[in-house]
């Protein structure tokens, strides 16, 4: 019927456009030289030009630009206007559609081709006595002049009842698609902000240390000139230098990257100049348990609720194509009038309710509604499936945090304790007490320590996000979930 394929299309854009969201937000993780080819989450709508001053922007600020030109969520929200619009067209078969008309030409008619031939006269000759008028021809000419308003509405359809109830749930179904979106945003967005203090920070203490193995250096240097210290002693702290040099080398990189792939996510031109203004997050977050993470997940999950409104749209389709054995009524008719050469215009109408009732389509009928209960038991399938997913996930984020908490606190003792043992060493070598190999060994140990407590916070809040995403609490909460 009209009204089971309309409304199966309906279904099926729907689908598509949740399909394309699910996927979109799953790849949620960074990757190596992310591109918005492969996702669009690393890309957006670049809505402002390059000034000369650095703009400073918060993790707020950055979300917020995020928020309003990231391409994935434009393309989420392409996605609903599509199926709100796809839902007023299944509207409409609930209302009247009323056309006016009119229009006035001329016309010729050939009266033997319409079943006036002259055998057909020969049977009206009793009315004309002294035969057929002189002149009379079988060709006519009549100048018509129309008006005419008709209307036609469907007054009962189970088919069509069943398709609204599936495009509105389509409806619904693509605002969670663009809700669970803006989640995906704001991670991504936060992300990479953190990415980008974590380099600050690994540039700056790559930058200390550099200038700590330049003084040792230079002091090696001035010792050997003087007598008082091998040759060995000078090289070793010129290798420390320069492999000094070459972490921060690394780590400025690692920044501007960063850093460029962030501008890229917020709509700001990659040749755009910007400082951070936040620092990088630390604090304990309150401890949760599994059942409370899980209810609220199960409660704010957009991608729960966006499977749960697709289960109700196949549900409705799967009717719709179970409603085509019952009978339709439907309802048309017209009022116009009619003027033919300059005649007084006459009224002319007509009304007529149609009662559709199909008798034998079956095979048909049950081919689409088993195709349709296909679907519908592999989407429950699905549901069934994430509730456990989130269960798995909430444990998982949960356990991320325990660990990466631990994890913070290790390498913070590890860094007072590198730092401690370089002071230690600093001053036997300054009393000439021990060469510089012990020094360089604890100032190597000292830059690994200071890379893993940087590494370790950027872990510990980016678990915290991973938290809040599988809570479905990102959006309202990453500033709480990250303590600022």
């Amino acid at each position: 019927m009209k009204e089971a394929g309309q409304f199966a299309r309906l279904w099926a854009i729907g689908l598509v456009c949740a399909s394309a969201a699910g996927l979109a937000g799953k790849a949620s993780a960074q990757a190596q030289n992310p591109s918005s080819t492969t996702n669009p989450f690393y890309g957006s709508v670049t809505v402002r030009t390059i000034s000369d001053e650095p703009l400073k922007l918060s993790l707020d600020d950055s979300i917020r630009r995020g928020l309003e030109t990231n391409l994935g969520l434009r393309e989420a929200e392409s996605g609903e206007k599509q199926l709100q619009g796809e839902k007023n067209e299944a509207l409409q078969e609930f209302l009247p559609t009323i056309n006016l008309s009119g229009g006035t030409g001329f016309f010729q008619h050939n009266l033997a081709a319409l079943g006036f031939g002259p055998n057909t006269l020969k049977q009206f000759e009793g009315l004309f006595p002294g035969g057929p008028p002189a002149g009379f021809s079988l060709i006519t000419k009549d100048t018509l002049t129309q008006g005419q308003l008709s209307l036609n509405q469907t007054l009962f359809s189970g088919v069509v009842i069943a398709g609204w109830k599936a495009a509105g749930a389509a409806a619904r179904s693509a605002y969670f698609q663009k809700m669970s979106a803006r989640g995906e945003v704001v991670q991504q967005v936060a992300t990479a902000y953190l990415a980008a203090l974590a380099d600050a920070s690994e540039v700056d203490n790559a930058t200390a240390l550099m200038k700590a193995d330049e003084m040792a250096w230079q002091q090696a240097r001035d010792a050997h000139a003087a007598g008082t210290l091998a040759n060995l002693d000078e090289l070793r702290a010129r290798v420390q230098l320069q492999s000094q040099q070459q972490n921060l080398i690394t780590a400025q990189n690692a920044e501007e990257k960063d850093l460029i792939l962030l501008k890229r996510e917020i709509g700001i031109d990659p040749g755009q100049k910007i400082a951070l203004t936040d620092p990088a997050p630390y604090s304990d977050l309150a401890e949760q348990t599994p059942a409370e993470v899980r209810a609220t997940a199960y409660k704010n999950r957009q991608d729960y609720q966006n499977l749960q409104n697709q289960v109700i749209e196949l549900r409705a389709v799967h009717n719709a194509y179970r409603a085509q054995r019952l009978p339709s009524l439907s309802f048309s008719g017209y009022y116009g009038v009619d003027k033919v050469n300059g005649s007084p215009s006459h009224g002319v109408f007509n009304a007529m309710g149609t009662l559709n009732i199909p008798i034998f389509r079956e095979a048909s009928i049950r081919g689409e509604v088993d195709a349709s209960g296909a679907q519908l038991a592999a989407v429950n399938a699905q549901l069934d499936n994430l509730r456990s997913q989130i269960d798995q996930q909430v444990r998982s984020a949960l356990l991320d945090v325990a660990a990466a908490m631990k994890l913070v606190e290790v390498s913070k003792s590890n860094v007072e304790l590198a730092t401690q043992t370089v002071s230690d060493e600093t001053d036997r070598v300054n009393a000439g007490v021990d060469d510089n190999l012990a020094l360089v060994t604890a100032q190597s140990s000292l830059a690994t320590a200071q890379t893993n407590s940087v590494r370790s916070l950027y872990r510990y809040n980016l678990s915290k996000l991973a938290l809040a995403r599988a809570a479905g609490v990102i959006e309202q909460q990453y500033r709480a979930y990250l303590g600022r």
